[in-house]
């Protein structure tokens, strides 16, 4: 009689957690990119009552008999699914299709290893794309976290970009003021040469040198911003004035200003537009991460998911196939190398390059500006759950209120 009891128990207990989950899902129905989740139970174990047993000649087999001992959470799972969008900012973007952008603290760019695919889970993915630059030029979500992808190191002869394949937050690069002429008439009618300036823009850069001396030599290093002048006319000691080679001692160039920023929706390159000239000027292009079960993800805070065991592997991605166009191929290339048979690294050669680094395309999944993700949470679904579930937790408090009564009269006529 007690099972009954010990079963209605355990009833209780999986009714309660799983109105917690229906609790949260309808707290969340209007969170910008809020994914519901779903319970679901399993029976618990059972206990023989009575053993099974094969047919003979004479007589059938009989059936074993089992009495469970009530239900369990079998798993609480999460349902990635897109559902409506709402209308935003001009900077804001949200994803059709599965994918994820990628955000964290300025740090995780240090621990991202272009031989390890592994490292690039140190990233937080999210759905929700409430971008805008702050004061300190980095390009952040609305929790203030940098948001990661490729930035453009400078521009080739036909003026198209050069982009590194070093995934590191974005941010603005830093201009600076140059002293140039231009050509005006003088009261005779005579073109003469006058003293004028313009801003040019100075672009982060990932060209170390190498060795000392007649040794010395450029090579692919960490991307790093190029903050001190470059132009000769500016390489002052900042508090004297005088020239000075010693770079410890000049100002910082600020960074450029734009009198508006677009992103946009076909490549995720990212645009501003010159305070100086209004020209544009491409700072770069928005990372897009995949994972192999976008449902396996693990929700860590707010909008916030990480790409741990149950999730597969996590891909870095752009947005229309735009790596190709670009020549980028791997995350962190340049710290990979060419190897030996023996795993030993070799002088020459081409440097081998891990599957799980390699830049993809997003496939089907598209991006759209100015719109948020909204929750994919159905209000008449979680209140119908919301019914069902509250049935099922008085019935079950209905069988312990019984089976109590029950032992009460069992114990009154021992009386």
């Amino acid at each position: 009689m007690t099972g009954s009891m010990y079963a209605s128990i355990a009833g209780l207990r999986t009714h309660m957690q799983k109105l917690s989950v229906i609790g949260n899902n309808v707290a969340n129905v209007n969170t910008e990119g809020y994914k519901k989740q779903r319970t679901v139970f399993r029976d618990s174990v059972y206990s023989m009552y009575t053993s099974g047993s094969n047919g003979t000649e004479v007589i059938g087999g009989i059936n074993p008999s089992q009495i469970g001992y009530g239900s369990r959470v079998g798993s609480i799972d999460l349902n990635m699914s897109s559902s409506s969008y709402n209308p935003g900012s001009p900077m804001d973007c949200a994803l059709t299709g599965d994918g994820f952008f990628l955000v964290g603290d300025k740090e995780v760019a240090k621990s991202i290893d272009g031989t390890d695919p592994n490292s690039l889970k140190s990233l937080t993915l999210t759905r929700v794309g409430d971008f805008e630059f702050k004061a300190d030029g980095y390009l952040c979500d609305g929790n203030g976290n940098p948001v990661y992808g490729f930035l453009v190191t400078g521009m080739d002869e036909n003026g198209d970009p050069i982009v590194s394949d070093q995934l590191v937050p974005i941010r603005k690069p830093r201009w600076e003021k140059v002293p140039t002429t231009k050509i005006e008439e003088d009261d005779d009618g005579n073109e003469i040469a006058v003293p004028d300036y313009k801003y040019e823009i100075r672009y982060p850069t990932d060209i170390v040198k190498e060795g000392e001396g007649d040794d010395a030599k450029a090579v692919v290093g960490p991307l790093t911003d190029t903050v001190k002048p470059q132009d000769k006319s500016n390489r002052v000691d900042a508090s004297t004035g005088e020239a000075t080679d010693d770079e410890s001692k000049m100002k910082d160039l600020d960074l450029a200003e734009f009198s508006s920023i677009s992103i946009d929706k076909g490549s995720g390159a990212i645009t501003g537009y010159s305070r100086e000239g209004n020209e544009p000027v491409i700072i770069g292009y928005l990372a897009i991460g995949s994972v192999s079960n976008p449902n396996g993800v693990t929700h860590v805070g707010d909008s916030y998911y990480q790409c741990q065991e149950g999730a597969g592997d996590l891909r870095v991605c752009m947005l229309g196939g735009k790596q190709k166009e670009l020549g980028i191929t791997n995350v962190n290339s340049y710290m990979c190398q060419a190897l030996n048979e023996d795993g030993t690294p070799a002088e020459d050669g081409n440097p081998v390059y891990p599957a799980g680094t390699a830049i993809l395309g997003t496939g089907g999944t598209k991006m759209m500006t100015g719109f948020l993700e909204g929750p994919n949470v159905d209000l008449a679904e979680e209140i119908s759950a919301l019914i069902t579930t509250q049935r099922g937790y008085q019935a079950n408090t209905r069988i312990i209120t019984v089976t109590d009564s029950m032992l009460e009269e069992l114990v009154n006529m021992k009386r």
